[in-house]
């Protein structure tokens, strides 16, 4: 797949500087945007990345105090071994495999869950850069804006980055539209007080 978007790159690259242009046609401008840097550096990858973390500790927390009841549970099992009848030690080592298998099961979807949730962070804020980014290239006039990572670019100017534009104007945009979601609660709080 990236062996695909190299090649693409390369190719479009190509098609711009060897198509023969006349003095009087436009100047090629290229930028380079660093998605992974906006991801941690805007107002919202820091957000995504914080809920993230909060979801994942939560899920840490609740294997954990599963796994000490289940501890627990082998604690109670091996101590009153010796006074249980067989029929009731087989019983709680049924319940304790169950419990281990409940476990194994959670852990998985946890895992999966997660993965889940990153990815969907990941993609909204992927689905806003791009757009963010594609407004940019109209109207600061750019030819082309290409990802620093996946466009393989290996050496470029400094002047071509444009990541802190991009994540400057994008924590603007999140702050103003934070600050209409607020006003908007507001509203709807002010309104429900009025009845």
């Amino acid at each position: 797949m990236n062996v695909m978007k190299n090649i693409l790159a390369v190719g479009v690259l190509s098609f711009f500087f060897l198509t023969g242009t006349s003095p009087a046609a436009d100047v090629t401008k290229i930028g380079v945007v660093d998605f992974q840097k906006i991801l941690e550096f805007s107002n919202p990858g820091k957000a995504a990345q914080a809920e993230i973390e909060k979801q994942g500790k939560q899920m840490e927390t609740d294997i954990k105090d599963r796994g000490a009841a289940i501890e627990d549970i082998e604690k109670k099992i091996e101590q009153e071994s010796l006074i249980m009848s067989k029929e009731d030690r087989e019983e709680k080592q049924r319940e304790l495999r169950i419990k281990i298998g409940d476990l194994k099961a959670l852990q998985r979807r946890y895992v999966e869950d997660f993965k889940a949730l990153e990815m969907q962070n990941i993609d909204r804020i992927q689905k806003e850069v791009i757009a963010l980014v594609q407004d940019i290239g109209k109207k600061e006039g750019y030819t082309m804006i290409v990802e620093k990572r996946s466009g393989g670019v290996v050496y470029m100017p400094s002047s071509m980055d444009i990541t802190d534009t991009v994540i400057q104007i994008y924590n603007t945009q999140n702050l103003k539209s934070e600050s209409k979601k607020t006003l908007e609660s507001l509203r709807v709080s002010a309104f429900r007080l009025a009845f």
